[in-house]
């Protein structure tokens, strides 16, 4: 014999329900059909920012042979004023902190004119690439001409500031004999992988938000934490090093600097595109990857853009 003080069940009629259990019921369903929109919402802005990867990187594919060395060039020089803020706060105050958070200067300046850096290569067009299953030609000459035009543009920065400026000698030899001083092992790998990955979240974060302080704010993170440490950054790095060789007085040479930054180079790569931009892949999933290739809008909305 059932008792009458056996607890009421969920499942029984709406109308044997008290008012206090039909509330607390139409309260789980109203939350449950919240949880279902919020997941919706949150595939729709993951299948949105691949679609914007997709056309930013088809567009970074194609660009001329001079538009590319250009947005380079320019994207070293930002770096660069990075560098110079870097060196002259810690000059002025010996704080790594202080001197990271200044040279965060250069990725604001890069991310408001719309620059570029080598290692931001390596999400969209690499996403373009691996979703249309294209030969990796444009990809490699992209690449090559960004990390030469980012040295070149970085390089003559520097060099000004280094001729310009008196009194950052020490400092500038201080900062750029850490890289060769690591050598070519796995800690210095292990740096450069980080690098990669950093900047690679970066570029999706700042990708997926189109919000302009979003943007500026995961520049500032991302700026302060390849500096702090410091990471292993083939663009960064480089310069630092560069600073250092021209003063004249640099305890490493030209090719110390090469292997370093070519070692470097490896690293990024490897956080970059194996890290980040394959799981990133993974997290769209097979379905929006195959509704994507192939897409007959893509051409028309770059060339509107």
């Amino acid at each position: 014999m059932e008792s009458s003080t056996d607890p009421p069940s969920d499942d029984r009629a709406s109308s044997e329900l008290t008012p206090e259990e039909r509330e607390r019921l139409d309260g789980r369903a109203e939350q449950a059909r919240q949880d279902d929109a919020v997941e919706e919402s949150a595939d729709i802005q993951l299948s949105r920012a691949f679609h914007r990867s997709l056309i930013s990187g088809e567009e970074r594919l194609h660009r001329s042979l001079p538009n590319m060395s250009a947005t380079g060039v320019v994207g070293g020089m930002d770096v660069g004023i990075g560098v110079l803020a870097l060196l002259v706060v810690k000059e002025a105050t010996g704080s790594q902190m202080l001197a990271s958070l200044a040279f965060a200067s250069g990725f604001i300046i890069l991310t408001l004119a719309r620059s570029e850096l080598f290692t931001e290569n390596f999400m969209m067009p690499v996403t373009v690439v691996l979703t249309e299953r294209r030969d990796g030609l444009a990809l490699l000459r992209l690449w090559a001409t960004t990390l030469v035009s980012n040295w070149l543009g970085g390089a003559l920065l520097v060099g000004l500031v280094m001729t310009s400026i008196q009194g950052l000698d020490a400092t500038a030899i201080e900062v750029g004999r850490h890289y060769p001083e690591m050598g070519i092992g796995w800690v210095s790998f292990a740096g450069g992988i980080l690098g990669g990955v950093v900047i690679t979240l970066m570029t999706w974060i700042q990708r997926a938000n189109r919000d302009m302080l979003a943007q500026l704010a995961i520049a500032v993170v991302t700026a302060f934490l390849l500096a702090a440490p410091p990471l292993n950054h083939s663009v960064v790095g480089s310069l630092e090093m560069m600073g250092a060789l021209f003063t004249g007085h640099a305890p490493f040479g030209w090719i110390d600097a090469l292997g370093a930054v070519a070692w470097a180079v490896l690293g990024n790569i490897v956080g970059g595109v194996g890290l980040v931009t394959v799981l990133r892949l993974v997290q769209v999933g097979p379905d929006t990857i195959r509704s994507e290739q192939h897409h007959a809008d893509r051409a028309h909305e770059i060339r509107q853009g």
